[in-house]
C-alpha cells in the first residue's frame, strides 16, 4: 500500500531552495550521493564483519548508469539499506537535530543571501533535487522488506512496499529539462560522469564502476585489425583509483586533493583553513588525516554538537564520532584516524580504557596544536583567522584542565594590547617588548575592546609606554589566572590594587596627601560602606579624576561572569577600592570642602558611580544619580 506523506515545514523551505540552486554548482549532487552510497558500505561492512558469520560479505562497489531515453542517472550500491523508518526520519525529514537552530540560520542564509550556509547542514541526498524532477529511491536492509520512496522535491513523498532482490540503496534521477541557464543533458554523457567522479569521488574506497561505450578496431578471421573499421562495445569500467587519501604518500597528495576530500566527506562548502596529513609509525601504528574548518560549524557551541574524529581499523570504517580521539577545547577540528592496532569489534568501554587511544589521543592533539603553532609563526594573519573563530576554545583549553596544559599551549595564544593598536601580540612578543625593570605582564578585562580602552587605569601604562593585554572575552580571566605567568614573569591585572609600580618619590607623596586628607577620605569611606572597602590616593590616574580598583586578583569583569553562572545570584562581591586623582580639580575641590562632613557624604555617591560609570557598569539608581547632578548645578550657578 502506497502512503503519502508531507516533508516537515523547514524540509520544505529547504527544498525550495535546493531546487533554485543553493550550490554555486549543481554538479556536486553526484558526489553527495556516491558519499552516502560509500557510508552505507562502511555500515554494513563493519556489521558483516562483527556478526561472526552471520551476515554475508559480499564484493562491495558503487554502479551508476545512464538512460538517455528516459533521460534518467541511477547510483546504486550493496551497501546497509534503510528501513521504512529510515526512509522517513533520513529522507522524509531534513536536519532533525537542532531545528531551531536550523530554521535561524536558514531565515539568516536568506537575508543575506548567503545559501552556501546549507552545506553545513549534511543534506547532500537533497541536493540531488538541483537538477532532478523527480527521485525515486528502492531499498532494502538485510533480511529486511524492500520499499520505494518516491518525490518531486514539492509538498509531499511516498513510500511503499516494493520486491527487490538484493541488499542495498537504488537511487533514480530524473533529469530536468534543459534551459539557457543550465543544460542539464550533459548529466548523460559518460564522459561528464567520469570526469565528476575523477573530480570529487577518486578516493572513495569502493569501485565505482559503470557501463561504458568504447570503440574498438574490428579485428579479422585471424585476429588482425581490419583498418578503418571500428564498433562500439559496452565495457564495465571502474571509474575511481579506490586508494583512501590517508593510505597515500604524502608527496602524492596535493592541497587541492585534501580540499576535495574534506568538503566531501565532512559537507563543508569551504576549503579547510589548513589540512594536517599524519603517518607514524613504531610502538603504535596510525594514520591520520586531520582538518581546521575555516569557518565556526553552526551548532558548535550548541549541545547537540558532536565532537570527534572518525575512527577506522585497518582501512574499516569503525565509529563516526569518537570523542576518545580528541579533547573538548579541539571539538572543532574534523577528520578520522586509521589504525590497525585497535581490533574491529572494540567496544565503547574498551575505547574509553584502551592505553592505545590515550596515546593516539595524546600524539594527535599535539599534532594539532603543533600545526596551529606552525601557522602562527609563518602566516600570522591565517592564525588570526584561525583565532577568531575558535581561540575561545584554545583558552578554555588551558582553563578546564586547571592549567595542565599550560606549557603545551600558552604559546598559541594572542591577545589584544594597549600598544598594539586592534593588531594581536603574542605572550613571547609582549615578554621580549617589556622593559627591563618591567615586573609583571599587565592586563585589563573588559565587555569589549572599546569599552576596555576607555578604562581610566589605562591613562599611565598609556603614559608611559607600558603595553597592557585587552582581555575582552569572559573566558579570558580565568585562562589567565590558570597560566600564573609565562617564562617566569607574572600576570598582572592593571585593575588590581597592587599593580601600580612607583618610585620611592611617588609614595612618599602620595602618603604626604593621604595624611593632608585623612578627615576626607574617612568621611568618604563611611559614606560608601558596603560600596567600597577602602578609598586612597591613586598613583594610576592621569587625567581621570576617580576609578576603582579590586583585591586580591578578582577583578570586576571576574565578579560580573561569576554572578551571571546560574545559582550565583550575585553571591560573588569582589572587594572594592575607590582610588582618586590627586591632580585632578575635582580632588581640590573636596579637599575645600572636606570639614563639612555631610556635604562630602551627600556627594560620595556621585563619586562613586562616576568610577562605575568609567568602568562600563550602570548606575543601579538613575533617580538619584540624575538628583545629586542637578544639586549640583544648581550649587554652582547661585
Amino acid at each position: 500500500m502506497k502512503e503519502t506523506k508531507e516533508f516537515q515545514t523547514e524540509s520544505k523551505e529547504l527544498l525550495n531552495l535546493m531546487i533554485n540552486s543553493i550550490y554555486s554548482n549543481n554538479e556536486i549532487f553526484l558526489r553527495e550521493l556516491i558519499s552516502n552510497a560509500s557510508d552505507a558500505i562502511d555500515k554494513y561492512r563493519y556489521q558483516a564483519l562483527s556478526s561472526k558469520g552471520e551476515m554475508p560479505l559480499n564484493e562491495f562497489e558503487i554502479n551508476l548508469s545512464v538512460d538517455k531515453k528516459k533521460r534518467t542517472i541511477t547510483i546504486s550500491d550493496n551497501g546497509i539499506g534503510m528501513s521504512k523508518e529510515d526512509l522517513i526520519n533520513n529522507l522524509g525529514t531534513i536536519a532533525k537535530s537542532g531545528s531551531k537552530d536550523f530554521a535561524s540560520k536558514l531565515k539568516e542564509a536568506k537575508e543575506k543571501q548567503d545559501l552556501n550556509i546549507i552545506g553545513q547542514f549534511g543534506v547532500g541526498f537533497y541536493s540531488a533535487f538541483m537538477v532532478a524532477s523527480k527521485i525515486e529511491v528502492l531499498t532494502k536492509t538485510y533480511n529486511g522488506q524492500g520499499y520505494l520512496f518516491t518525490s518531486d522535491g514539492q509538498e509531499s513523498y511516498t513510500i511503499e512496499e516494493k520486491d527487490k532482490e538484493t541488499v542495498g540503496t537504488e537511487i533514480t534521477i530524473y533529469l530536468k529539462k534543459s534551459s539557457k541557464e543550465v543544460d542539464y543533458d550533459s548529466y548523460l554523457e559518460q564522459y561528464k560522469i567520469k570526469n565528476l567522479v575523477k573530480k570529487y569521488s577518486d578516493y572513495i574506497r569502493y569501485p565505482i564502476k559503470m557501463m561504458v561505450t568504447k570503440s574498438e578496431q574490428v579485428l579479422d578471421k585471424d585476429g588482425k585489425p581490419v583498418e578503418g573499421k571500428y564498433e562500439d562495445k559496452q565495457v564495465l569500467e571502474t571509474l575511481n583509483s579506490m586508494i583512501p587519501l590517508w593510505k597515500k604518500n604524502k608527496n602524492e597528495v596535493t592541497d587541492e586533493d585534501l580540499n576535495e576530500f574534506y568538503k566531501n566527506k565532512f559537507s563543508d562548502y569551504e576549503n579547510p583553513l589548513a589540512s594536517l596529513f599524519v603517518r607514524v609509525d613504531g610502538k603504535i601504528t596510525y594514520d591520520a588525516l586531520l582538518f581546521i574548518p575555516s569557518h565556526i560549524p553552526y551548532n558548535l557551541y550548541s549541545d547537540s554538537y558532536e565532537r570527534g574524529l572518525q575512527l577506522y581499523s585497518k582501512g574499516i570504517f569503525i565509529k563516526d564520532k569518537c570523542q576518545e580521539l580528541i579533547p573538548d577545547y579541539l571539538k572543532f577540528v574534523k577528520g578520522l584516524v586509521d589504525s590497525g592496532d585497535f581490533s574491529l569489534n572494540i567496544s565503547r568501554e574498551m575505547l574509553q580504557q584502551s592505553p592505545i587511544m590515550q596515546k593516539i589521543s595524546e600524539n594527535v592533539e599535539k599534532k594539532i596544536v603543533d600545526k596551529l603553532k606552525d601557522i602562527k609563526k609563518t602566516d600570522f594573519d591565517k592564525y588570526v583567522t584561525f583565532w577568531k573563530s575558535f581561540g575561545e576554545l584554545i583558552k578554555y583549553g588551558i582553563y578546564s584542565t586547571y592549567g595542565a596544559k599550560k606549557e603545551l599551549l600558552q604559546d598559541a595564544l594572542i591577545f589584544h594590547s594597549l600598544n598594539n593598536e586592534d593588531k594581536y601580540i603574542s605572550l613571547a612578543d609582549y615578554k621580549e617588548k617589556m622593559a627591563k625593570d618591567q615586573k609583571y605582564i599587565y592586563f585589563v578585562s573588559g565587555e569589549n575592546l572599546d569599552a576596555i580602552k576607555l578604562l581610566p587605569q589605562l591613562e599611565k601604562y598609556r603614559k608611559n609606554n607600558v603595553d597592557v593585554l585587552l582581555l575582552d572575552q569572559k573566558i579570558d580571566e580565568f585562562a589567565i589566572m590558570m597560566l600564573h605567568d609565562y617564562d617566569k614573569v607574572e600576570f598582572k591585572s592593571i585593575s588590581d590594587e597592587s599593580a601600580n609600580e612607583v618610585s620611592k618619590e611617588e609614595q612618599e607623596k602620595i602618603d604626604s596627601v593621604t595624611a593632608d586628607n585623612k578627615r576626607l577620605f574617612d568621611t568618604l569611606k563611611e559614606a560608601l560602606a558596603g560600596k567600597v572597602n577602602d578609598v586612597v590616593v591613586s598613583s594610576k590616574l592621569v587625567d581621570a579624576p576617580v576609578c576603582v580598583s579590586t583585591k586580591d586578583g578578582l577583578s570586576l569583569e571576574m565578579e560580573k561572569t561569576l554572578n551571571e553562572q546560574p545559582g550565583a545570584e550575585d553571591t560573588v562581591k569582589v572587594e572594592k577600592i575607590l582610588e582618586l586623582n590627586p591632580n585632578h580639580p575635582l580632588f581640590e575641590a573636596f579637599t575645600k570642602v572636606q570639614n563639612d562632613d555631610e556635604l562630602v557624604k551627600n556627594y560620595a555617591s556621585v563619586l562613586y558611580e562616576e568610577a562605575m560609570l568609567l568602568e562600563g557598569r550602570e548606575i543601579v539608581d538613575k533617580k538619584a544619580f540624575v538628583d545629586k547632578i542637578n544639586e549640583l548645578f544648581i550649587r554652582a550657578m547661585k
